[in-house]
């Protein structure tokens, strides 16, 4: 069963690359007390992800800001090293995006928000979505029925349902 609003996210750690190299960060230390926008989606350097997922919450950084979001992270099931080039080649990293990784797939399982579409190689990766994560619980969620899709996950959806 797939999160939704009103749940708490699930205790999980995810990761991200650093200066000092991959660093671990709990969901309680990223989440709490905070507002923050988090989308995922099936790959890094995918056709969608890389053509509207990412762009979109790139558009609309400011946007968010002015609603008080303190940061918005891009999640998805690839590794730190693909993560952090990724950001830097579609330019999430200069915009302010946090790129972190959920490797093993473990939050995103337990989001209930995984998939497997082996034709195209993709073996347990995240949904495309987007939310709304205040002090932890969630606010405003939007799953696309297609990993496909990039519409009402996309930047500009999210920040006129907020």
């Amino acid at each position: 069963m797939a999160i939704s609003n009103g749940d708490t996210l699930p205790n999980a750690t995810l990761r991200e690359m650093t200066g000092d190299g991959p660093a671990e960060y709990t969901t309680d230390a990223l989440f709490k007390g905070r507002k923050v926008v988090l989308f995922g989606l099936p790959g890094a350097y995918t056709p969608t992800c890389s053509s509207a997922h990412l762009p979109s919450f790139i558009r609309t950084k400011a946007g968010f800001d002015a609603k008080g979001v303190d940061e918005i992270i891009c999640l998805s099931v690839n590794d730190v090293f693909v993560m952090q080039a990724w950001g830097g080649d579609v330019g999430a990293d200069k915009a302010g995006i946090r790129m972190l990784s959920d490797a093993d797939g473990s939050f995103t399982a337990a989001m209930g928000l995984d998939f497997t579409a082996e034709p195209v190689g993709l073996i347990n990766r995240s949904k495309r979505f987007a939310m709304v994560v205040e002090d932890g619980v969630v606010s405003n969620l939007q799953i696309e029925d297609s990993p496909g899709e990039c519409t009402i996950s996309a930047g500009e959806s999210l920040l006129e349902a907020m």
